[in-house]
C-alpha cells in the first residue's frame, strides 16, 4: 500500500473533533482535548474488555434468565427458552428481536472485536479498510447496545402478564449485562488509527 498515516507524516489527529496537528502539539486548540498520536493501552484493554465478554456470553446464554414461581412450584428459563416461548405462543416478532438481540448482535460484536485485535496485532495492513468498515458498524451497534437488556427486561415482563406468575431475573441477567457494557467498552477502548499503521 503506497499511503502514508499521520503517524509517518509526523501529524496528530485529534479524536475528538478529528483535527489535525503537528505531531509535538499536546493539547487540541480547537476543543482542548489532550493530543495523542496513538492510545498505547488500546490494543491491551480492547482484549481485556472482549475476553471479559467472551467468558460471561457462557454462562449469560446456559444459566437461568428468569426464575418463574407459579403456586410455589419454581421454573427456571435460560434466553432460549425465552425466545422458543414466544415463537410457540406465535409472538414470532418478540421471539426474534429477542434472539438477534440476545444472541446474533452479542456474538457478531465479538467476532468483530476479535478480528480488528488480529489485524492490529499482526500488521495486517491490507485489511484496514474492512476493518474500519466493522468498527463503525459496532460502534453505531454500541449505541443500542443497551437495547438488549431492555429486551430482556421487557421478556420478563410480559412473561409476568402472561402467567400472572411471581417472576424474578436469574443470574444469566447479570452475566447477560456484563457481556454488553463489556462490548461496549472494547469498541471504545479501541484506536482504529492502529489499523492503519505498518509496524
Amino acid at each position: 500500500m503506497n499511503y502514508k498515516s499521520d503517524k509517518d507524516l509526523d501529524l496528530v489527529l485529534c479524536t475528538h473533533c478529528n483535527s489535525i496537528f503537528k505531531a509535538e502539539e499536546k493539547v487540541c486548540t480547537k476543543c482542548k482535548s489532550e493530543l495523542k498520536q496513538r492510545d498505547k493501552y488500546s490494543l491491551v484493554k480492547t482484549l481485556s474488555f472482549t475476553i471479559v465478554a467472551i467468558i460471561f456470553l457462557f454462562p449469560a446464554n446456559i444459566l437461568p434468565m428468569m426464575e418463574v414461581t407459579t403456586l410455589g412450584v419454581v421454573e427456571s428459563s435460560t434466553i432460549l427458552d425465552g425466545i422458543v416461548y414466544f415463537f410457540e405462543t406465535k409472538s414470532y416478532l418478540i421471539s426474534l428481536v429477542i434472539f438477534v438481540a440476545s444472541i446474533l448482535v452479542p456474538i457478531f460484536k465479538l467476532v468483530v472485536l476479535i478480528y480488528l485485535l488480529y489485524t492490529t496485532k499482526y500488521n495486517k495492513t491490507y485489511l484496514a479498510k474492512n476493518a474500519t468498515k466493522y468498527y463503525r458498524i459496532i460502534k453505531f451497534i454500541g449505541k443500542w447496545s443497551m437495547i438488549d437488556i431492555f429486551v430482556v427486561a421487557l421478556m420478563i415482563v410480559m412473561v409476568q402478564f402472561g402467567n400472572l406468575s411471581n417472576i424474578i431475573a436469574g443470574p444469566a441477567a447479570i452475566a447477560f449485562t456484563i457481556v454488553v457494557v463489556s462490548t461496549m467498552l472494547a469498541t471504545e477502548s479501541f484506536d482504529t488509527r492502529l489499523l492503519w499503521d505498518k509496524d
